[in-house]
């Protein structure tokens, strides 16, 4: 009955119009064969059926197979875009959700299309917060690697060898059937990783066999009992699929930090439900902290039972950094039971989501740079930083955005957005609504037809290829021979029109085992006294200062 109403859904309308009308035109030239008015509107209206049916048919573009014809009014907009410079460029200042010229970026090169522009930059360079990368008078012929890194500490017995750049955390329910089959097929073909993102791991991630990273959020999918707690039986047989090569315990999402994961009930469907242990229909929100554990000792000792159980996968955690002086208790708590994750991915408080109130989106939780930077210099001045890799994810789709953060610290990066777009994500922003135009995001199944798994798999691919391939170009303009070798003094930031500074100056730094020794520096000092490893509240609250009587 559905598929029976299909061409009378809102988005079929100039189609099912056009065939109407080129059916009613036929029938009037049939018995009057002589009007060349009746003639001229059989031609344009059969030409549009014509059309419709051909957008219908083609596997490129995902928008034009959801709305035939009325689709082709983007791609009018996109072909004059030239004269439509300040939309596409100067409004970005306004605070879109993604400047457009990176959205352009990623298709162009997800596309195999020519990612090169014309008459240079198009920002203002003298303009406060300005970046830019130090080029070499010497530089190296681009090394054609995939740039990899291996992740797995010294108490990790299978070590895995990962890109330094793959899928960011999007879960099946998030986003549709057909997007994740694409992303990991593309990763498959592309040897990178795919983080399944806490709505645990499905049938449509296991397909194409693609390295998966299984992320477990504070709802435990996958991994829970009937009351919502852990299940260690569940979760060691879950973790020993081979296609899983590491696990990812979820304490934050960036865009919205302590809060839990947020799934509309429009998009909760019976076979969603029965892979997650839930009721159909209802929104579906994971708790705000994790039941399995409740002090930083707690953390790494499961940190510690999830390496165990999965047979020694690489295991840590995921986090957006709030108050310091709980990420510098985990600090003490690794110190002090001398465990310690394989990794920690910091995701900064731009990344994206398919829901979340807008408050926490806007102002709650901080920015990626300089949680990555706090996380990489409390590490260095712990002497922990040599047993731990870390990750970094939000608003990452260049080679210049991973350069960027690779200097203060990330060994490899994350990316959510830049792959939903390869997929065919035209960021209408209706995630939430279950109506997603281009079936990305959305459990509509004649919407998410619109994603051809082949044909997306291979801009996943290419996406990935072109943007590792644009990293070892800026790598080697700078001197360089690997992503690895970049540090905060490569990176310029202009503070005003007439100041410019390092990174080095921007970002604070620690030197190996200052906070052991005791560090002077106000912005970790105090934090590490307040931090302790056996709670998450501080170690000491100074009082309110009494109001005047």
């Amino acid at each position: 009955m559905r598929l029976f109403l299909l061409p009378f859904a809102p988005r079929y309308s100039l189609l099912t119009i056009a065939l109407v009308c080129a059916v009613g035109f036929a029938a009037l030239l049939w018995r009057d064969p002589d009007n060349l008015a009746v003639a001229a509107g059989l031609v344009a209206f059969a030409s549009l059926a014509a059309l419709g049916v051909r957008d219908l048919l083609q596997t490129k573009h995902a928008i034009l197979r959801n709305y035939p014809i009325a689709a082709h009014l983007r791609f009018i907009l996109e072909d004059i875009r030239p004269e439509m410079r300040q939309y596409f460029f100067e409004a970005d200042k306004d605070g879109s959700p993604f400047p457009r010229d990176k959205r352009a970026i990623v298709y162009q090169r997800a596309k195999k299309d020519l990612d090169k522009r014309p008459f240079g930059t198009q920002y203002d360079v003298y303009e406060s917060r300005y970046e830019w990368l130090h080029h070499s008078m010497a530089p190296k012929a681009p090394v054609r690697e995939p740039f990899r890194v291996t992740i797995g500490g010294p108490q990790c017995s299978a070590p895995y060898s990962a890109s330094v750049f793959n899928i960011s955390a999007m879960s099946y329910g998030s986003l549709s059937a057909n997007a994740i089959l694409a992303l990991n097929q593309g990763a498959k073909m592309g040897g990178f990783a795919h983080d399944t993102g806490e709505g645990g791991v499905t049938p449509y991630h296991r397909r194409h066999g693609g390295d998966l990273i299984w992320e477990i959020g504070s709802a435990y999918f996958c991994c829970r009992n009937a009351d919502g707690s852990f299940s260690a039986e569940k979760f060691a047989a879950v973790a020993a699929d081979p296609q899983i090569k590491m696990i990812e315990i979820k304490l934050s999402q960036g865009a919205k930090p302590g809060h839990g994961g947020v799934l509309p009930g429009a998009k909760v469907t019976a076979e969603i439900a029965s892979i997650r242990g839930i009721e159909e229909g209802r929104d579906c929100i994971s708790p705000a902290h994790h039941s399995a554990f409740t002090t930083p000792i707690g953390l790494v000792e499961f940190v510690a039972e999830l390496r165990r159980l999965s047979g020694g996968k690489p295991t840590g955690f995921k986090l957006c950094i709030g108050h310091p002086w709980e990420f510098l208790a985990v600090v003490k708590a690794m110190l002090e039971t001398g465990i310690t994750p394989d990794f920690i991915v910091v995701d900064g408080k731009e990344g994206g989501t398919g829901a979340a109130p807008l408050e926490f989106m806007d102002h709650l939780g901080m920015p990626l740079r300089d949680g990555l930077s706090f996380v990489q210099a409390a590490l260095v001045g712990a002497n922990l930083r040599d047993h731990i890799r870390i990750g970094a994810s939000g608003k990452i789709t260049s080679a210049f955005d991973m350069a960027r953060v690779m200097a203060l610290g990330a060994d490899w990066c994350n990316a959510g957005r830049g792959f939903m777009f390869a997929v065919g994500c035209i960021q209408a922003q209706q995630c939430h609504t279950g109506k997603c135009p281009t079936g990305v995001a959305t459990q509509d199944a004649a919407r998410q037809r619109g994603i051809v798994v082949p044909a997306k798999a291979e801009r996943v691919m290419q996406f990935h290829k072109e943007t590792i391939n644009a990293l070892a170009e800026l790598i080697a303009a700078a001197g360089l021979d690997h992503p690895s070798a970049l540090k905060p003094q490569h990176f310029m930031h202009r503070a005003a029109p007439d100041r410019v500074v390092t990174f080095a100056e921007l970002y604070h730094q620690l030197a190996p085992g200052e906070l052991l020794a005791g560090t002077s520096d106000p912005h970790f000092r105090d934090a590490w006294a307040l931090a302790r490893a056996d709670s998450f509240a501080p170690a000491a609250v100074r009082p309110l200062p009494q109001a005047a009587e």
